[in-house]
């Protein structure tokens, strides 16, 4: 038997692929089994986050909304529900996430255990919303977790990369379904360096994406939208990024050659609106498939690292990819790489099937040099030292896990060597 990630870096043969009808053999298979398990969702974090030569463990049995308080806006939901259908059955019920990310594939338990995020100055990681959740510990106990009686076990449960047990159900704060109008336009880097600040205090979600060797960036806004009607323009995202590829590969050798072509191109007067439900507007499906480096640093430093890491990017005639810069607001959970701070997200993409080693060998110095923490599921190497010294609570962490899994059998290669398990 084999496994691959989405974008086929990371691959393994485990014993067995198993995939639990319920919770009850979820706990059979743990208390039977004998070596490393490790869950997996869909499969999108390009980090060793899944391999082992043990069982690894799909929810995807495990899937849709249980319940849900309208009035009190609360959902539980089972922890193996893609993020799309998450979307869907909160919708049919009048409720939304607060925040979503931009691609919607993942499972729900997989983005909360990464920490995985969208975009918004006051709006938090998923993880955030998560008020109570049940975890199938090693041994095949099963244990809920709630905010109010557990909040230490709730801090390191939040985002816990898999490695304290399996969990099933999570129950998370919603809001009323809602309606976003969307703005995407063109302003050239350097003015959009200097209104990001601003961009990001005035609208409810704002981002942008830089267009290497072209010298503009893509702006993106969400807002609350009080009409009905629906306007959902064809996505241009894969047209525009078709010609920065064609681009570089007729002038790449020649980058002042390739920005001027470029200026002439692009027509900064364009704008794209679209006005829709909120999780149709904030996540889609990718299909163009990619390698993907992401740092979280301090709001402060967040418009300086984003600069370095243009003229890091633009050493390289290769590059074509679009560079993400996102907002994110700190929250509480030990393993967060928000963890007290608020944060600026610098997301750095390679195409699949090319060269992407620099996205760690120089890519990953400016985020170091700028305090950055990384994403769980996106490449990085950063050693256990270095992570115990970016999250204060590392150690407490370390404490949780061994209490729960002192065998360390929701442990991978990977995770040993971050955690400095034996």
């Amino acid at each position: 038997m084999s496994w691959q990630n989405w974008s086929a870096n990371q691959q393994c043969r485990p014993r067995a692929l198993a995939a639990p009808a319920d919770e009850a053999a979820i706990a059979a298979l743990l208390r039977a089994s004998t070596g490393a398990v490790r869950c997996v969702g869909a499969g999108h974090s390009f980090s060793a986050l899944v391999p082992t030569d043990g069982t690894i463990l799909s929810l995807d049995r495990l899937a849709g909304l249980r319940t849900y308080d309208k009035a009190g806006l609360s959902a539980t939901l089972q922890a193996g529900t893609r993020l799309a259908q998450v979307s869907r059955q909160l919708d049919a019920a009048g409720l939304a996430l607060r925040n979503l990310p931009d691609i919607d594939m993942q499972s729900l338990a997989g983005a909360i255990s990464t920490a995985t995020h969208g975009t918004g100055a006051d709006l938090p990681a998923l993880h955030a919303d998560v008020t109570a959740l049940r975890l199938v510990t090693p041994q095949g106990d099963v244990i809920d977790y709630e905010q109010g009686r557990d909040a230490d076990l709730m801090a390191a449960a939040r985002v816990s990369l898999g490695s304290l047990g399996v969990i099933t159900q999570v129950t998370m704060r919603v809001v009323a379904a809602h309606n976003l109008t969307r703005k995407v336009w063109l302003r050239p880097i350097e003015e959009m360096l200097e209104r990001a600040p601003e961009l990001a205090r005035t609208h409810r979600h704002f981002e942008f994406y830089y267009l290497p060797f072209t010298g503009y960036a893509a702006a993106i806004t969400h807002d609350a939208y009080a009409g009905s009607d629906v306007l959902m323009p064809p996505s241009q995202d894969e047209d525009m990024l078709r010609d920065l590829r064609r681009l570089r590969d007729w002038l790449g050798k020649y980058p002042q050659l390739r920005r001027w072509s470029a200026s002439k191109l692009i027509d900064p007067a364009l704008a794209e609106h679209a006005t829709n439900r909120s999780w149709r507007l904030l996540s889609s499906v990718r299909p163009t498939r990619f390698y993907e480096t992401e740092s979280h640093v301090p709001r402060e430093a967040g418009i300086a690292c984003v600069r370095d890491v243009i003229r890091t990017l633009e050493r390289r005639n290769d590059v074509f990819f679009p560079m993400e810069f996102r907002f994110v607001k700190g929250d509480d959970a030990w393993l967060s790489p928000f963890y007290q701070r608020d944060s600026c997200s610098i997301s750095v993409h390679a195409a699949h099937g090319e060269a992407y080693d620099y996205l760690l060998s120089e890519i990953g110095p400016v985020f170091r040099k700028h305090g950055g923490r990384p994403h769980w599921g996106k490449l990085h190497n950063f050693s256990g030292a270095e992570l115990a010294a970016l999250y204060p609570r590392w150690n407490d962490f370390q404490a949780v896990r061994r209490s729960l899994d002192p065998r360390g059998r929701m442990l991978n290669p990977h995770l040993r060597a971050l955690f400095g398990a034996a």
